[in-house]
């Protein structure tokens, strides 16, 4: 299966049944079998979604991608080796990252739900017009990208949590601050923007937040 059908879903599901890292292989850079170099997209996926990992406290390294040839036995256990012993030295997933079960699976199924609005942003917003490991180094590194996976992304992120919570049980602006450890000003400006869209409503005689 070429890896460029790794979608970011699966990494997330991965991670969601426990397991403690995802390493993805690839064929070489430049050396795809098929005319679409999904080589590529594999690595922009794992790319964007280290950097989703680090914003919700997933150590990144717990990811990782290695391109190789059909030849290349000796790098394959040399890399699964190395990845194996350094995510042994990280530890269990979330609880080396100081997250409890609760708090990491509302995180993760939070990215989870956006895994289709994500892919769209990476193809209209995040492609690297130039297939080349340097370009695809130099562009996930921008502050411009950065900035962009702030924007269009992260704050998205936010908006998936609290939505997950307000499913569960009815809450204060205070209490959606506590739990997702956002400053209020925040969480009123995605109360405001979620309501404006017909997402959440006030109850009055519960002085929280419900969905709509």
């Amino acid at each position: 299966m070429c890896s460029g059908r790794v979608d970011l879903e699966f990494i997330l599901k991965a991670f969601l049944n426990g397991e403690d890292g995802v390493l993805v292989g690839g064929c070489q850079l430049g050396e795809c079998n098929y005319t679409t170099q999904g080589n590529f997209d594999a690595l922009s996926t794992v790319r964007i979604c280290k950097k989703i990992m680090g914003h919700i406290g997933l150590n990144p390294e717990r990811l990782r991608i290695q391109f190789m040839s059909s030849s290349d036995g000796a790098l394959l256990a040399e890399t699964t080796d190395d990845f194996t012993r350094e995510i042994k030295a990280l530890g269990p997933l979330g609880k080396a990252e100081g997250l409890d079960a609760e708090a990491l699976k509302l995180k993760l199924e939070a990215v989870r739900k956006l895994v289709p609005y994500i892919k769209l942003v990476e193809r209209e917003r995040l492609r690297v017009p130039v297939k080349s490991a340097e370009e695809y180094d130099k562009f996930f590194a921008s502050d411009d990208t950065n900035r962009l996976i702030d924007e269009l992304i992260n704050e998205k992120l936010s908006i998936s949590e609290m939505m997950l919570l307000l499913n569960e049980s009815p809450l204060s602006t205070g209490e959606i601050s506590k739990i997702l450890d956002l400053e209020p000003s925040e969480v009123a400006k995605h109360i405001s923007d979620s309501s404006k869209q017909g997402l959440i409503k006030y109850d009055e005689s519960g002085k929280c937040y419900v969905l709509a």
